[in-house]
């Protein structure tokens, strides 16, 4: 929330009067009209490890994701969504408070994190709670406060919701509030395991996968021939599948030593097998979200139904010759975000223009389609004028991704990031969106690199946040 809208809704008394138990008292933040008498239920759609590119509605021709497709024929994806955080914990936290992970110390996966009262309280849950829905939870979850303390029934069932889940049973039950239901599934986060397993057996001749979803992502088609699979079958590797020019020796030094030992020692095939299963595994969570949206669209909820599909982060997908999260390059940190509300958001759109923050932004979306006042600590933003397709007076000109021991700032043309001990990247997006050349040692850039390191510093006191670095 802004300045203008901060005092807009002062002087409309929401701030001061809190959330209401029921109903709307004021405007939401698009200005747009809400339906007190028929408030929308909301169902929120997470995958875990899925990068912006792994849709088929994305340009991806390597894979069919028709169920994600289908959010997208609906409603607006936008295609400059980041996630707070490129790893698990810290992006889920963000998403399910609305603070940046660093505001409570949270920068990589933490066992025994005690999560700080105010972000309880005013966690997605408990939001819509306090305002007269049902708030439920089904899936990897990955925080270390309760459901019950964040305002979640949790919906007990298997991580991957597959068949007559919890969710789909839910769905197909008859509803006497609105609801606020949160499936989040686990692929394709299984991909990560590809390169722990060739590092643990990097003395076989062969590895084993498994009898899981990694395993059955890894086999060939029937009746294929391996030089007909690579031939015609198997994705190409990245056109940015080479180490960029100018990595900061910081960045090499990855959290997983799994990481460094795949790109040193993958051959061009082993990478293209990773993106093969990647695929897979998405495909395979399509299909169980496609079960999800069948329920919804048979128990007649859909016209009243506002989804939302994200993921918590991306994967690097052989490029940079990478794989798993944690660094700040935008296969790993871009993620997909739909906003589908059949009849009410755009069919079809596609943003390429706003710089949206998935854990900023999404509980700000979800109150200002709901018609609940978003709570005043938050600072993100409402895409539900953008989602409608209409136009919005303002918004913002930089977003920030944090990781351990780094902060990249994301501006309309550039990518800048500032490691711990000094080193930085500075690409430009328009030109070289493969992210090959760290124009942070060029001469020819040293104004744009200043102004970066200026707005890196005016983003963090802006909203509120703080970060030195080392």
């Amino acid at each position: 929330m802004n300045r203008r809208d901060f005092m807009r809704l002062a002087g409309l008394g929401v701030l001061a009067a809190g959330i209401p138990q029921h109903g709307w008292t004021g405007e939401p933040e698009s200005g747009l009209p809400a339906k007190p008498s028929k408030r929308p239920n909301i169902l929120l759609i997470m995958t875990d490890q899925q990068h912006a590119g792994m849709m088929s509605c994305a340009g991806n021709s390597w894979l069919k994701t028709p169920a994600m497709d289908s959010l997208a024929a609906a409603g607006m994806r936008f295609e400059r969504a980041y996630c707070a955080n490129p790893v698990c914990q810290p992006s889920r936290f963000s998403m399910l408070t609305g603070f940046m992970p660093s505001r409570v110390g949270l920068e990589a996966n933490k066992s025994g994190f005690h999560m700080p009262p105010e972000t309880v309280t005013n966690g997605m849950g408990n939001v819509f709670r306090r305002a007269g829905y049902r708030a439920l939870y089904n899936g990897k979850y990955h925080v270390t406060a309760s459901h019950e303390s964040m305002g979640f029934e949790h919906l007990v069932g298997d991580k991957q919701l597959k068949g007559q889940s919890p969710v789909v049973q839910f769905l197909r039950q008859p509803q006497d509030k609105p609801f606020l239901l949160v499936a989040s599934f686990e692929n394709p986060h299984d991909i990560c395991y590809l390169a722990i397993l060739a590092e643990k057996q990097r003395d076989r001749t062969t590895i084993n996968y498994g009898d899981g979803a990694l395993g059955k992502a890894m086999q060939l088609p029937p009746g294929v021939t391996r030089e007909e699979f690579f031939a015609k079958l198997c994705p190409p590797l990245p056109a940015n599948y080479e180490i960029p020019e100018g990595e900061p020796s910081a960045l090499k030094r990855m959290p997983h030593g799994c990481t460094q030992y795949v790109r040193e020692h993958w051959t061009d095939e082993q990478w293209r097998m990773h993106r093969w299963a990647y695929a897979r595994l998405t495909e395979s969570v399509d299909a169980e979200i496609g079960q999800v949206l069948t329920a919804l669209r048979e128990s007649g909820l859909e016209e009243n139904t506002l989804v939302i599909f994200t993921s918590d982060h991306g994967d690097m997908d052989a490029s940079h010759r990478l794989e798993h999260k944690s660094v700040l390059y935008e296969e790993s940190v871009r993620v997909p975000f739909l906003v589908s509300w059949k009849g009410v958001t755009k069919p079809g759109g596609v943003d390429s223009n706003h710089l949206v923050s998935t854990g900023l932004d999404l509980i700000p979306t979800m109150c200002d389609f709901a018609g609940i006042p978003t709570p005043k600590e938050f600072k993100g933003r409402s895409v539900r004028a953008l989602a409608e397709g209409k136009e919005t007076a303002s918004w913002r000109e930089t977003l920030v991704t944090e990781s351990e021991g780094a902060r990249m700032l994301r501006s309309a043309r550039y990518k800048y990031i500032r490691y711990s001990g000094g080193s930085e990247q500075l690409m430009d997006l328009e030109t070289d969106p493969g992210e090959m050349r760290n124009l942070a040692t060029d001469p020819k850039s040293v104004s744009v690199l200043e102004d970066h390191r200026r707005l890196l510093k005016e983003w963090y006191a802006q909203n509120g946040e703080t970060w030195s670095p080392r």
